[in-house]
C-alpha cells in the first residue's frame, strides 16, 4: 500500500493535527499581535493632544486616515508580490522569515515616535506583510496534500491564531500605548513579531522539505499540474494591458497624492479634471478602467466559465462596500469612542467592569497556555530552542497581564481605554464562529445571496446602534457623553455580519473559479478588498466636516443605509446570481 509523502506529518499529533500546524498557529498569532496592536493606537496616538503625560501628535483626523487608509491597502496587495517570489524564487519559509524580520523592523522604527521613522516603519511593514502574509497558509495547504479531510479544521484551528493574535494584542499594545506610553506600545508590538520569528525559524525540523526554495524540477512538475489539457487560455491583448497601465497609473496617482497632500500638504498630484478635485477624477478613472477590463475578457471565456465569473466580481463589488463601512473600526470608531463615549467608571460599575475584563483577558489565555503545553509534549526533545522562545514569550505576556490587573483594581475609578473596545471584535467571533459554522455544515446553509444580505444587513444594523446612540449630539459638536452600550451593541453586529459575508470571498472563489485562472481572481478578491480599506479611511477622514453639516448620527447613518440597501439588493439578486452560478452552492 502507498501512503501519501505528507503522512510523517501526522506521526506527532497535538490535538488530532500534526504539531507543525501549531508552530505556524503560534507565529500567526504573534504576527497579528504585532499588525492589529501597532494599528489600535496608531490613530489615537496620531490624532492625540499634543501636551500632557503621554502627548500625541496633534494631525488632523482627515491625515492621520489617509496614512492609515493607504498602509492598510498596501497590505493586502504586497500579498500578491510576495506570493508570486515565495513561489518561484524563495520558498515560503524564506519568505516567512524575511517578511517577519521586516515587520520587526518596522515596529522598532515607529517606536522611535519621528515623521521619518514614522513612515520608514510604515513602509517596513507593508513589504514584510507581503513575503509573511500568503506564505503562510501556503505551508498550511502543502502540509495536509492528500489529508483534505482534515484542511477545514485546520484553517478553523489556525484562523483562531489569527483572532487570539488579535485579542490578545489590542489588549496589550493598546492597554500599553494609552496608560504608559505610545512608544511602549509600538515596541511591545516588534519584541512579539520577533519572538514570533525566532520560534518559527527554530521549529524548521518539523516542516520536512515543505517551502524549500523551489528548484527548477519542482517548477515544471508543478506547472504540469495545473496546466489544463486542451483548454484555451484566455491570452492577454493589447486592449487589455493598456486598460491595466490606465488603471494601475490612475489608480497611483490617487495613492500616492491622497497621504502626500493631506500630511506633507505637497500637492503636486493633487490634480483637478473636470471639476473633479482631490485626484477623485483618477480614483473614478482607475474604477472604471478596471471595471471594462473585466467587461472586455470576461466574454471571451466559455458560457459557464463567463457566468460563474461574472457572480464572483458582483460578490467582489458587495466586497468593498463591506469593507468600506466595517473597517471605520480602525478609523472613526476609535475617535468617536475617546471623544464621544462616557469612559469613566466609579463603585459597583468600576469593579464590574474590572472583573468582566478579568474574565475576558484571563480565560482565553488559559486555553492559548493549555495549547502550548501540548505543543510542548510533543516538540520538545525535537525543537526545544523553539519551544523556550515560544515559552519566554508567554511568560512576558502573563507578566504584562497581570501587572496590567494589578493596575487596574488598585484604582477606585476606571477609565475604561479606548482600544478596549476593538477586542470586542476578537472574543465576538471566537464566540460565535462555531457556531456558524454549525449553521453553514448544515441542511440550513443560505445561498451565497443571502450570506452577502445577512452580512451587509447586520452590519448596517451595528451603525444604526451608533446613529440612534448619537441622534442628541448636536451638528458640529466636538463631544459627548454618549453610552459605551451602544458601542458593544455595533461590535456585536459588525462581528456577525463577518461571520455571514468575510469567510465567504475565498470559499467562492475556490468554487466558481477554474484552477488556472485562481491567480488572477484571487488579485481581484484581494483588490476589492483593499479598495474597500482605503475607501473606509477615505470618507472615515471626513467625519468632522461630515459631522458639522449633518450631526454625528447623519455620519453613521450613511453607514447605515447605504449597507442595508445593497444587502436588498443582493437578494433581489438571487434568481439570477443562481442562474450565473450553474449549481455551484
Amino acid at each position: 500500500m502507498s501512503t501519501n509523502s505528507t503522512d510523517q506529518f501526522f506521526k506527532d499529533k497535538v490535538l488530532g493535527h500534526p504539531s507543525g500546524l501549531f508552530v505556524l498557529f503560534f507565529t500567526e498569532m504573534w504576527e497579528r499581535f504585532s499588525y492589529y496592536g501597532m494599528r489600535a493606537i496608531l490613530v489615537i496616538f496620531l490624532t492625540g493632544v499634543i501636551t500632557g503625560d503621554n502627548p500625541g501628535w496633534g494631525w488632523s483626523t482627515s491625515a492621520a486616515l489617509s496614512l492609515l487608509g493607504t498602509y492598510a491597502l498596501f497590505v493586502y496587495l504586497t500579498p500578491l508580490v510576495g506570493g508570486w517570489l515565495a513561489d518561484n524564487k524563495i520558498g515560503y519559509r524564506m519568505a516567512v522569515v524575511i517578511g517577519a524580520l521586516l515587520m520587526t523592523l518596522g515596529h522598532a522604527s515607529m517606536a522611535i515616535e519621528t515623521p521619518t521613522f514614522l513612515y520608514i516603519g510604515i513602509a517596513l511593514l507593508i513589504v514584510g506583510n507581503g513575503f509573511f502574509k500568503p506564505n503562510m497558509t501556503s505551508i498550511i495547504s502543502k502540509m495536509y496534500e492528500g489529508h483534505d479531510e482534515k484542511k477545514d479544521g485546520a484553517y478553523n484551528i489556525f484562523y483562531m491564531g489569527v483572532n487570539a493574535g488579535a485579542f490578545i494584542g489590542i489588549m496589550l499594545c493598546g492597554w500599553v500605548g494609552e496608560k504608559v506610553g505610545w512608544s511602549y506600545g509600538f515596541g511591545l508590538a516588534g519584541i512579539f513579531m520577533f519572538l514570533g520569528m525566532l520560534q518559527f525559524y527554530f521549529a524548521q525540523p518539523l516542516f520536512g522539505n515543505i517551502g524549500d526554495k523551489p528548484t527548477i524540477e519542482s517548477k515544471s512538475a508543478e506547472r504540469e499540474k495545473v496546466i489544463a489539457d486542451g483548454v484555451k487560455l484566455n491570452h492577454f491583448k493589447i486592449i487589455d494591458i493598456v486598460l491595466l497601465a490606465v488603471f494601475l497609473i490612475s489608480a497611483l496617482i490617487f495613492i500616492i497624492n491622497d497621504p502626500l497632500s493631506k500630511i506633507g500638504d505637497i500637492q503636486t498630484l493633487n490634480f483637478t479634471v473636470a471639476g473633479i478635485g482631490d485626484s477623485l477624477f483618477f480614483a473614478l478613472l482607475a474604477a472604471i478602467s478596471f471595471i471594462i477590463v473585466l467587461i472586455v475578457r470576461i466574454p471571451r471565456y466559455t458560457r459557464i466559465e463567463r457566468d460563474r465569473m461574472i457572480a464572483f466580481a458582483i460578490f467582489c463589488l458587495f466586497t468593498v462596500f463591506f469593507w468600506a463601512a466595517f473597517e471605520q473600526a480602525a478609523g472613526s470608531l476609535p475617535l468617536y469612542t475617546r471623544d464621544f463615549t462616557n469612559r469613566i467608571l466609579e463603585g459597583g460599575s468600576a469593579t464590574v467592569f474590572k472583573i468582566v475584563d478579568l474574565v475576558v483577558t484571563v480565560v482565553p489565555l488559559l486555553i492559548i497556555t493549555y495549547v502550548l503545553l501540548s505543543l510542548f509534549k510533543k516538540t520538545f526533545k525535537k525543537i526545544g530552542l523553539s519551544n523556550i522562545i515560544l515559552g519566554c514569550s508567554f511568560v512576558i505576556v502573563w507578566a504584562i497581564v497581570i501587572f496590567k490587573l494589578y493596575t487596574e483594581f488598585q484604582s477606585n475609578e476606571t477609565e475604561v481605554p479606548v482600544t478596549w473596545f476593538a477586542i470586542l471584535n476578537s472574543l465576538f467571533i471566537i464566540m460565535f464562529a462555531p457556531l456558524f459554522t454549525k449553521w453553514w455544515d448544515s441542511r440550513f446553509n443560505p445561498p451565497a445571496s443571502v450570506k452577502y444580505f445577512l452580512g451587509l444587513f447586520l452590519l448596517g444594523l451595528g451603525f444604526a446602534f451608533l446613529a440612534f446612540g448619537a441622534r442628541d449630539v448636536e451638528p458640529g459638536a466636538k463631544g459627548a457623553s454618549l453610552s459605551m452600550a451602544w458601542l458593544v451593541f455595533a461590535y456585536l453586529f459588525h462581528t456577525l455580519g463577518e461571520l455571514c459575508l468575510s469567510p465567504m470571498g475565498l470559499s467562492y472563489l475556490s468554487k466558481l473559479i477554474p484552477a488556472r485562472m485562481i491567480a488572477l481572481m484571487f488579485g481581484v478578491y484581494y483588490l476589492a478588498v483593499a479598495i474597500g480599506n482605503k475607501l473606509a479611511h477615505y470618507v472615515g477622514g471626513d467625519i468632522e466636516s461630515i459631522t458639522q453639516e449633518r450631526g454625528l448620527s447623519g455620519f453613521f447613518l450613511i453607514f447605515t443605509v447605504i449597507p442595508i440597501g445593497l444587502g436588498i439588493i443582493s437578494l433581489l439578486l438571487h434568481p439570477l446570481l443562481k442562474k450565473l452560478m450553474h449549481g455551484v452552492k
